[in-house]
């Protein structure tokens, strides 16, 4: 990765917006339990949805571009955990005030000035993901900042929004919506563009995840949080990347899309020493179908069968650029492509740069050229579909390559697998924003900013810390028993029970996961089964060493007790103290060369021996003991 010099020089800027579902008993606008379901849904509805124009009178582009993809949403619900607020039926209930205080929580950790009054907007998404074809969200605070290694990054605004309904499969036109996720409360914490390296902004990423766990009223798990990131440099663009779920690839992501705008600005200057500017890009598609009558190039062959046109775009002054990696796998025609796809529902496109291929032969690349006039210096776009789509894939094309004669197109994308995106769709612009007449202001009143001040919970920071000097972890186990999903089962544990907290954290953390690579099924594992298990260790009736073979036995049998579990793996009755010495004094007898070699060095070498003998049905530190013991008397014997 380049050094911060580099992104220095490059004046990258980074924003982040981190969203995350508040772990409340209700939605947002209404009192539906927000639980994501997998059973068979009760029944569905089909909509359209179509963009509305703002108070001065504009459509917003983002909206616009997703009503012409002429889609329509089925929506499935369920009698008992959805309602006619999620259908948009019925109008909002007054906002959930557990989600405004969770919100107020996060914004006493980060210094920020909550408002007066907490007044909802509208923010139009007509894709579908929200039934009213808009999203509500609230500002609850502005301003503040979180220290990261000694600098200040600030936050522009701390939000309340609903979440979207969940996208569960697309069918032809139709894409289908489980409403059991639509309206779920989420936090929107946004940071001012001060990062400045993409492991910064990873950094800063975690270090707000952190703070919105430390409110303990945060979901966990897969698709709980997203993050949206803004990035630009010198001469570039903001763009916006939306929907990152892996936190680990924030950091690759925010160092592709500096390659990306840096090889779109490489593409701008080549474009421009060869004279070329967005007018000199013709808009005018020719049919070179006769071109391609006798073609062995399947995709083509199947669409003239099929009565489909061949048409084409010459790019002046493109050649050898179309084929120009702007990301790891992905090309300038990539990014022509996503257009072409987007704007048309067409599967591709070919271009020169990479013909001859796909079965297209170098006489049909000298037809192609000659029909559009193209010269050696520029490059042919070629799509094969219907007429009309084709026309609306080239005149994408077309927009997007007059875009490249002026560097970085303003846009949204998406995240892919490997740190790259893709384009989503255009920016959204402030005419998507209009007021919210459905729902009361709630106003945020001193009383309740006291009470919040005065229930502050313990940051994880403080509690990492607390763990190692309290429960003494070790400081790396104290890091990773804060940072897990185990961390209230812990706190539960050490705080009811006798117990070794460096017993509970490395079971939780090391000795699950060691099972689970074995093969055994840890998801069945509850809360109530490892409580239990601690139980029954903190009395005598569990060795520790027995842990393993236990929760083995529970997480296969979901339904066992710890007590069931003991009998079937035989561990119910402890071996008699006289069998342990007698079992320890054996084996010290039978490995009498070692111990004449290693000395009391033999102890630890002839624990797990012994230990695997008994299978847990021995308390280690007894074993130890008597190891200790027996040793130090045949050695004293023989000296």
């Amino acid at each position: 990765m380049p050094d911060q010099e580099h992104y220095d020089n490059l004046g990258l800027m980074v924003g982040l917006e981190l969203h995350q579902q508040l772990d409340t008993s209700r939605k947002l606008y209404c009192h539906c339990l927000p639980i994501l379901r997998d059973d068979e849904p009760d029944g569905g509805i089909l909509r359209r949805l179509r963009p509305t124009q703002s108070e001065m009178g504009a459509i917003d582009p983002a909206a616009l571009f997703e009503f012409q993809k002429n889609k329509r949403f089925y929506y499935e619900y369920y009698n008992d955990t959805t309602c006619l607020v999620e259908t948009d039926e019925e109008p909002p209930h007054n906002i959930c005030e557990a989600s405004i205080d969770i919100c107020l929580t996060m914004a006493q950790f980060l210094a920020s000035s909550p408002v007066d009054e907490v007044h909802p907007m509208r923010k139009i998404v007509i894709d579908g993901s929200n039934t009213s074809g808009f999203q509500r969200t609230a500002i609850i605070a502005t301003g503040g900042a979180i220290d990261i290694g000694g600098k200040r990054i600030g936050i522009q605004t701390i939000c309340l929004e609903e979440d979207a309904a969940r996208k569960i499969a697309e069918k032809e036109n139709i894409r289908i919506y489980r409403l059991d996720r639509l309206g779920i409360p989420l936090i929107e914490v946004a940071t001012a563009p001060d990062i400045r390296s993409p492991s910064e902004a990873q950094e800063v990423a975690l270090a707000l995840g952190l703070l919105l766990r430390s409110t303990g009223r945060v979901r966990r798990g897969l698709g709980t949080i997203r993050q949206d990131v803004n990035v630009s440099i010198k001469g570039g663009a903001i763009i916006e990347i939306k929907g990152l779920q892996q936190l680990d690839l924030l950091s690759t992501m925010v160092e592709l899309e500096v390659l990306r705008q840096q090889r779109l600005l490489e593409i701008k200057n080549i474009l421009s020493s060869r004279g070329i500017t967005s007018e000199t890009i013709s808009d005018n598609p020719v049919d070179v179908s006769q071109v391609f009558q006798n073609t062995t190039s399947k995709v083509i062959k199947k669409t003239l069968s099929k009565g489909g046109s061949i048409q084409a775009i010459r790019l002046p002054g493109f050649a050898g650029l179309v084929g120009e990696e702007v990301q790891p796998g992905r090309r300038l025609g990539t990014e022509l492509a996503d257009y072409a796809r987007f704007w048309s529902g067409i599967g591709g496109i070919f271009h020169t740069d990479e013909l001859p291929h796909y079965g297209i032969t170098d006489s049909e690349v000298k037809g192609l050229r000659e029909a559009v006039k193209a010269e050696e210096i520029d490059a042919v776009v070629v799509v094969a579909a219907d007429e009309t789509m084709c026309h609306d894939a080239l005149d994408a094309v077309i927009k997007r390559a007059k875009a490249t004669t002026k560097g970085v197109p303003v846009e949204t994308r998406i995240p892919l697998p490997d740190g790259t995106s893709k384009y989503a769709r255009p920016r959204p612009g402030a005419e998507r924003m209009y007021p919210e007449t459905d729902v009361r202001p709630v106003k945020i009143t001193a009383s309740r900013l006291k009470r919040i001040k005065r229930n502050m919970p313990e940051s994880l920071d403080h509690k990492e810390t607390r763990f190692v000097t309290e429960y003494g972890l070790s400081s790396n186990l104290s890091t990773q028993i804060v940072r897990s999903l185990n961390l209230q089962i812990f706190e539960h544990v050490v705080q009811e029970l006798e117990i070794s907290p460096t017993l509970v954290a490395v079971t939780l953390e090391n000795t699950i996961v060691s099972l689970q690579r074995d093969g055994v099924p840890t998801q069945n594992l509850e809360e109530s089964h490892l409580f239990s298990l601690f139980k029954a260790v903190a009395k005598g009736a569990v060795s520790p060493e027995a842990i393993p073979i236990i929760l083995a036995h529970l997480a296969k049998n979901p339904k066992s007790t710890v007590k069931d579990a003991l009998s079937a793996t035989g561990l119910l009755e402890k071996v008699d103290s006289t069998d342990v010495e007698s079992m320890v004094r054996t084996t010290v007898t039978e490995r009498i060369d070692y111990v004449r070699k290693h000395g009391m060095g033999a102890v630890d070498g002839l624990m797990g021996v012994v230990m695997k003998e008994l299978r847990g049905k021995a308390d280690g530190k007894t074993v130890k003991d008597l190891l200790t013991t027996e040793i130090q008397r045949v050695l004293d014997r023989e000296n």
